[in-house]
């Protein structure tokens, strides 16, 4: 009986461990969009944003102050933000 304990205990711990050495590898965001503002922002303020899929759907923008802030990126003016970000960081590559 005991040896066939010994066997439980040791699949139990092989199937941990790639478990943790792939958690353990993947980067972890600091700050996760877990609600939407439905508030438009001053374009001028921003200074880069980052795509989110997961746990929502979301852009996050990141103003010249630090502060993040997140919105849905369906709508209109988020993606003219986002495209006017872009332009500022390709323009100054060059």
């Amino acid at each position: 009986m005991a040896k066939y304990e010994c066997n439980i205990d040791c699949l139990c711990h092989l199937s941990i461990f790639p478990l943790l050495g792939s958690i353990g590898s993947q980067p972890m965001r600091k700050f996760s969009c877990v609600s939407l503002s439905t508030q438009k922002l001053d374009i001028r303020n921003l200074v880069s944003y980052e795509k989110q899929q997961v746990p929502v759907n979301a852009i996050m923008f990141i103003t010249r102050k630090g502060i993040k802030i997140c919105v849905g990126p369906d709508q209109k003016w988020v993606r003219s933000a986002m495209k006017k970000i872009d332009q500022k960081h390709t323009t100054k590559g060059k």
